[in-house]
């Protein structure tokens, strides 16, 4: 991104609107606040900016983002964009929830949309975007309790809040599935569903951190790691490349990391996915379109909303027979046969 689209102000925005080449009308501007990750940070932020960008170029939208430096930034970013320059503001992360529905309250007139996070009750203004991601989670957690060696895996979030512990409640959930149809005691250190208590950093951007973390559960036999916490789990990433693969891997989140995370996408045996390009989109067309309205998308595997990505590296590792099932455990999940909730 260009210094000019991180820094540009409203008063440019209003400047600089474009004319629709269809209709003669004034363009549709989106704008979007990050949270602490930033616009960069290889994960749901730089997903979600993807659907802005989508929109972009297929619309013909205007677009702009702020990043928010600490979680005092929310509610001034957000406040900053008010004014009727922007119209449908999208912020990302359930952190900015509250100073979410603060503006929208105060503003019933602007188009929000937020990404992991939903209102009860709903607020008429904002659409809210939450995902099954404990569906695709699941199945990297019966593809992990698969793969592993040593029979253990291991798990950390960033922040004990729902958007992190849904990732991590699939995925304990799935390998318990898989010692369920396999007789098998594949264990998952890190998290525990019942109790809701686990390992967290407590942030969003410290990569020693992601290092740290892994190494932890990799000095209790982990070989395989879901970091669930943004940018830091690329420095568990970085802990794997050193160890090598055959003694640590590490499934992404968010983003399919092998593409996003180049320089160390061998050590990612997959990722578990969050459309949040996809959902953006939609928001931005349903506002453009006239049928934007309160409440919330859900993705799912089902909508192609969260989805597992592909084993790119691993793909040969995989077993096909391994891989059959995970098809099997899709199509159950998808057809409500196999309930991800209470395994």
């Amino acid at each position: 991104m260009t210094v000019f689209q991180k820094t540009l102000t409203c008063g440019a925005v209003a400047s600089a609107l474009a004319i629709y080449t269809a209709g003669a009308a004034l363009a549709f501007t989106a704008c979007q606040v990050t949270d602490t990750g930033g616009i960069d940070d290889n994960s749901f932020n730089q997903t979600a900016w993807k659907g802005v960008e989508d929109a972009k170029a297929e619309l013909g939208i205007e677009a702009r983002f702020l990043e928010s430096q600490a979680e005092t930034d929310y509610e001034a970013n957000i406040n900053s964009l008010l004014g009727g320059q922007c119209d449908v503001i999208v912020t990302v992360g359930f952190l900015l929830g509250d100073a979410t529905k603060a503006a929208a309250e105060s503003n019933p007139e602007q188009k929000f949309s937020i990404v992991d996070y939903a209102y009860d009750p709903v607020v008429p203004n904002i659409l809210g975007q939450v995902y099954a991601t404990d569906e695709a989670a699941f199945l990297a957690g019966y593809l992990a309790a698969g793969m592993t060696k040593s029979g253990t895996l291991g798990t950390f979030g960033g922040i004990n809040i729902p958007p992190v512990t849904i990732f991590m409640d699939g995925f304990v959930a799935g390998a318990n599935y898989y010692n369920a149809q396999k007789g098998t005691s594949v264990t998952v250190l890190g998290w525990n569903p019942e109790t809701r208590e686990g390992l967290f950093t407590n942030n969003f951007e410290s990569l020693d951190d992601g290092r740290a973390y892994a190494q932890n559960l990799y000095d209790e036999g982990a070989d395989i790691v879901l970091p669930v916490a943004g940018p830091v789990g690329l420095g568990s990433a970085a802990l794997a490349d050193e160890l090598g693969v055959d003694r640590l891997k590490i499934i992404g989140v968010d983003a399919d990391l092998y593409l996003t995370d180049p320089d160390k996408k061998h050590v990612y045996l997959t990722s578990v996915t969050k459309r949040m390009d996809q959902t953006v989109y939609q928001v931005i067309q349903q506002a453009m379109d006239g049928t934007f309205a309160g409440g919330v998308i859900v993705g799912t595997l089902a909508s192609g909303g969260v989805d597992l990505a592909p084993l790119h590296d691993f793909e040969d590792a995989v077993p096909a027979e391994l891989k059959a099932e995970l098809a099997a455990v899709r199509a159950g999940i998808i057809d409500g046969s196999i309930k991800v909730s209470g395994q």
